[in-house]
């Protein structure tokens, strides 16, 4: 008879063991999950910020290519402004007008 209390008591002590990791678990379960919600938004974040920095070094460039090369320049305004150089022809291809 002492063998089987000896065993049930292991058991229960088991048990509660098991219970009492349970109720840990559950207890930090929701902080868990916001830990996942502000990782998320971390990564998306990283991302617009290297997409941005991607776009920040795109202008720069079209900014130094535009105070220091003449013919882009040049370009940049005919474009513009619809303009063209002598013996140039300018042909505009416009989107048709929807009714």
């Amino acid at each position: 008879m002492n063998i089987f209390w000896d065993k049930l008591s292991r058991v229960v002590v088991f048990l509660l063991f098991v219970t009492g990791l349970l109720g840990v678990f559950f207890w930090y379960l929701p902080l868990i999950q916001q830990n996942q919600r502000y990782r998320k938004e971390v990564y998306a974040l990283e991302a617009r910020i290297a997409e941005e920095e991607r776009l920040a070094r795109q202008y720069k460039s079209s900014i130094e290519m535009l105070q220091n090369d003449p013919r882009t320049l040049e370009r940049v305004a005919r474009e513009k402004l619809g303009l063209a150089r002598s013996n140039e022809t300018v042909i505009r291809f416009e989107a048709p007008v929807r009714k």
